[in-house]
């Protein structure tokens, strides 16, 4: 069994959300991101690209929720705008129309293990731990299980891969499966310890930015402005890595997080740069055909995913208009 401080964790998903909720209730006229975890490394590159967005006059306001799960249901319900997250599914089975419109990451996860595991035959029966339930790193152990013919054991779920890590680390877990930062930092301390197992190569979006199609259509110059910026910054740090620490506002939510983790963001994006972790394009259609075959496979997807439309999930309209 898993044994992790739950209630702090608890109560500390409990105090993002309710600070959201008060200050988007107090500013509903800025748009209103939603988040699927606290901001982290992993994030930086968007806040670069927030900023920009500021400086060309997009009013917004974010809130971190505790899971992806949550940033879906807050953009479902409407308390949200725009969210972090591959509702797939969601879209699927909801009446309201919810959009795709721009590749965050990419699903570049590896599994990790202690030395009881060499491959992913080996994990057929046993317990893995993953971010959150319908999440990327649940979609990954549904493919593994598909095209190898394995049952996982138990299934429980920590979000953020560092948390995953130090359970890992701590004996807490055998098996678990993180992003690209965290894989590469357990291998720099404690490589000699713990396996990597080998893994497919996936294409598929593991966090992609949404929203409601009416709400989109209604705001488009705000979308524009908001999707022009991400799209400058892949395109920057394809070129230059080290960019985002250059441009990270030191009196931002990054800019407060602890000196050890803004040290090693030029570290950070070199590996994800160079493990392709982002699309410098945005992902568009390359990245939805991908999606339809994985979130199909991963049993988020129902139905003949070459009888799937695009137009159903995604609404290619603002990248197109900032690529050209």
């Amino acid at each position: 069994m898993i044994k992790l401080p739950w209630k702090i964790v608890s109560l500390l998903s409990v105090f993002f959300v309710t600070v959201g909720l008060t200050v988007s209730a107090a500013q509903a006229d800025k748009i209103r991101i939603a988040l699927a975890e606290t901001p982290s490394d992993e994030l930086a590159a968007f806040f670069v690209a927030l900023d920009r967005a500021r400086a060309n006059g997009l009013d917004y306001e974010w809130t971190a929720f505790s899971d992806e799960e949550l940033a879906i249901q807050a953009v479902l319900s409407g308390q949200m705008d725009i969210g972090f997250g591959t509702p797939y599914a969601a879209m699927q089975k909801s009446k309201a129309p919810i959009r795709i419109i721009f590749q965050l990451s990419k699903l570049k996860f590896f599994p990790v293990t202690s030395k009881k595991y060499n491959g992913l035959e080996d994990l057929d029966g046993e317990p893995i731990l993953l971010h959150s339930r319908g999440g990327g790193t649940d979609s990954i152990a549904n493919v593994i299980e598909d095209r190898l013919g394995i049952k996982f054991g138990q299934r429980s779920y920590v979000p953020g891969s560092a948390n995953r890590i130090v359970a890992l680390i701590a004996g807490q877990t055998d098996a678990t499966i993180v992003d690209l930062s965290n894989k590469n930092k357990l291998v720099k301390q404690e490589g000699d310890k713990f396996n990597v197992l080998p893994m497919f190569e996936v294409d598929a979006s593991d966090e992609a930015l949404f929203a409601n199609l009416d709400w989109i259509k209604a705001n488009e110059a705000d979308v524009g402005i908001f999707v022009s910026a991400l799209l400058s910054v892949y395109r920057d740090v394809a070129k230059d890595p080290t960019i985002i620490r250059k441009q990270t506002d030191p009196d931002g939510p990054i800019g407060q997080l602890p000196k050890e983790i803004l040290d090693s963001l030029d570290g950070f994006y070199t590996d994800a740069v160079a493990g392709g972790l982002y699309d410098p394009n945005g992902g568009g259609r390359k990245a939805a055909h991908a999606d339809m075959a994985w979130y199909s496979a991963a049993g988020q997807l129902t139905g003949d995913p070459a009888a799937l439309k695009i137009e159903d999930f995604w609404y290619l309209k603002p990248l197109d208009d900032a690529t050209n």
